[in-house]
């Protein structure tokens, strides 16, 4: 797949600002121990800040304490804010001179689940979740992604002198169910606000800290739920002549629909079948009249995508037939499209950030199989950069590849624990540096 034929011709516009108007990418580079020495003197007030985020967690499109605290941040730095775009999103711009408008955006939202790290800024949160009373805790590291993100808007307001263009900061809700993006876009947001030339979002990874990585092309998979109803025919276990069994049926599709992956895709091409629920019955003696599934499809390729799916909706048929039954009620819900960078973007970024970091802790990356709602930003025709850094000690994370090593806590995992310092001074400077990058030189 050619990444640069995905990005919409309309685009390509926005592209050639970075080689006619913007600054060079060593006058960008020499900005480097500026802002170091910036970041240096607002990280306790960031470290406060993340610490108070992170105790404080809230749910998708519930971000509510969490948008106003991002808000009363930005407004402080001069900072046009709009609240409740996208229901509990927020778009900060601020307007210097004439230049491209390039996006920073950050996620909001934190987890259902229940933090277990034993730091002494644990998150205690609770909040209803599906009608019960659940923890909450920020362990994808949108906390990490926050202070990032107030401290790039900080920098790059200090160095106003150095740039030229509009920055607009969106603090996004919702990115766990991979739907803020899109209710932020259907909300206006590229009408109301100015559309980026440029669009950038930093994630954290178990990685090394001081470790930035990204790709040419792309960077996470599509992700489409999958709900799927056998209907069978009830009746006792002693009797199953007399009955339709449709946990038969949805173990025969577990079986089948795997040979989609290892027949029917191209070997060459990435994809994911994965069924993590089978709901059936209530008793041993029992033969239910229905089995409900629930999986998830990950790919990188559109082609590969629609073949997937077709041939989820296809097995299901064939595992119901075969046991008599009806057809099943197949319900394919659309997540997150992949992440596409692109090429030129990610080129000239990588060269600052190489210049500033070092070769050795900038890397290309394969893609991931984890999914993300930037890409609904991305498709509307916004060349972007989505990268990662590294927030774990290098030693534990050498420690942890070595034979027998013991794998360190990764995203989601209720022991997930970023170290925050140097974590969020990385993402400051890496994200400042990318946005001078593709900014217009004064």
């Amino acid at each position: 797949m050619n990444p640069s034929s995905l990005i919409p011709r309309a685009a390509c516009a926005a592209i050639l600002t970075i080689a006619t108007s913007a600054a060079d990418a060593q006058t960008v580079d020499k900005l480097a121990p500026e802002i170091g020495g910036m970041v240096n003197a607002v990280y306790p007030e960031l470290d406060a800040l993340y610490k108070d985020l992170h105790q404080h967690p809230e749910l998708a499109f519930e971000e509510v304490h969490t948008a106003r605290k991002l808000a009363a941040e930005m407004r402080a730095l001069g900072f046009d804010v709009t609240e409740g775009v996208g229901k509990t999103g927020l778009v900060a711009t601020l307007r210097n001179g004439i230049g491209p408008t390039v996006m920073v955006r950050t996620d909001m939202d934190g987890l259902p689940m229940e933090e277990k790290t034993g730091l002494p800024y644990a998150s205690k949160a609770k909040a209803l979740y599906k009608g019960k009373e659940i923890q909450v805790a920020h362990s994808c590291g949108h906390d990490i992604h926050m202070a990032s993100w107030i401290g790039a808007a900080r920098t790059l307001v200090a160095m106003k002198a150095k740039w030229q263009g509009t920055l607009m900061f969106v603090a996004q809700p919702a990115e766990e169910t991979v739907s803020g993006a899109r209710a932020m876009l259907d909300d206006g947001l590229f009408k109301r606000f100015p559309k980026p030339a440029f669009a950038f979002a930093l994630h954290t990874s178990p990685g090394p800290y001081g470790g930035i990585s990204t790709n040419v092309g792309a960077m996470t998979a599509s992700s489409d739920m999958v709900e799927i109803t056998f209907k069978g025919r009830g009746g006792h276990g002693s009797a199953p002549d007399k009955a339709i069994d449709p946990i038969v049926m949805g173990s025969r599709f577990i079986t089948d629909v795997q040979t989609l992956v290892s027949l029917e895709k191209d070997p060459r091409e990435f994809g994911i079948v994965t069924f993590g629920s089978f709901q059936a019955g209530t008793a041993g003696n029992i033969i239910p009249d229905a089995a409900m599934l629930q999986g998830t499809i990950r790919t990188y390729n559109p082609a590969v995508r629609e073949k997937l799916l077709s041939g989820v909706q296809r097995a299901a048929n064939a595992a119901a037939m075969a046991s008599g039954g009806v057809p099943p009620e197949v319900s394919l819900i659309e997540g997150g499209i992949a992440v596409v960078n692109s090429e030129q973007v990610v080129t000239r970024v990588e060269a600052v950030l190489s210049a500033s970091f070092g070769n050795k802790y900038v890397r290309r990356m394969p893609p991931l199989a984890a999914s993300e709602d930037f890409s609904a930003f991305v498709n509307e025709g916004v060349p972007s950069m989505f990268f990662m850094i590294g927030t774990s000690d290098p030693k534990q994370f050498e420690a942890s590849r070595k034979p027998g090593g013991k794998p360190l806590p990764a995203n989601h995992s209720p022991f997930f624990a970023p170290i925050p310092e140097p974590s969020i001074k990385n993402g400051v400077s890496a994200m400042s540096l990318a946005v001078l990058s593709v900014l217009a030189a004064p």
